[in-house]
């Protein structure tokens, strides 16, 4: 699954995984949960993250094959962040050939004065883990959770100077993997600025066409 920062590549991940049962690898959350461990990687790791630089094709690299050899994927998977780059893309050609698995594309296009509102916007609910957005889908009681009234808080890397950082990056580094894959023959392009519903319906569709 393909798409910039805040396309909501996360969220129709899940839902394909829910719906296919495929497990959802998304390399954010195994970075940000290696990231918490007492390691000078671990540190290193979250410096990156909150700077909003791309962690090195290794480090994510060494956690795709790791995840990708679990037992729950020896009927395939759906990658969320993975690959961002054309050097990632052909790590994981070879990976696809060694398990032999054939890979399919979906890129999630949205405007990037959405994106901007949707990564700065977001906020996280401390407790239950709920996800707001202060322009799209604000909390009835600013800064705290409809669910239990537990403070909202932003990701570091949300911070809007972070944004504008990993923005420009996906522009840079990414981008030309489009071309990649669209080339190749692989990609199947959606429409992010849909509703969610509507985006899972044509992915969905997709999918079911393959």
């Amino acid at each position: 699954m393909m798409g910039a920062p805040g396309a909501g590549k996360g969220t129709q991940t899940r839902l394909l995984s829910e719906k296919y049962g495929y497990p959802q690898i998304s390399t954010g959350d195994l970075l940000r949960e290696m990231s918490q461990a007492e390691t000078p990687l671990a540190r290193q790791l979250k410096e990156t993250i909150s700077s909003g630089a791309l962690v090195s094709d290794e480090v994510l690299a060494d956690l795709i094959i790791s995840r990708t050899s679990a037992e729950d994927c020896k009927n395939g998977y759906i990658l969320d962040g993975f690959p961002r780059t054309l050097i990632q893309a052909n790590l994981l050609d070879d990976l696809a050939q060694r398990q032999g698995n054939e890979i399919r594309v979906f890129s999630v296009a949205l405007s990037m004065d959405c994106l901007l509102k949707r990564l700065s916007g977001r906020r996280t609910c401390t407790l239950c883990g709920e996800i707001y957005n202060i322009f799209f889908r604000p909390p009835k009681r600013e800064g705290f959770c409809d669910n239990d009234q537990a403070p909202l808080q932003q990701r570091s890397d949300d911070f809007e100077e972070s944004v504008n950082r990993r923005l420009a990056a996906y522009q840079e580094m990414t981008l030309p993997l489009i071309d990649y894959y669209r080339k190749g023959g692989r990609l199947k392009e959606i429409d992010g600025q849909r509703s969610v519903a509507e985006v899972f319906a044509k992915l969905s569709e997709s999918i079911d066409d393959i």
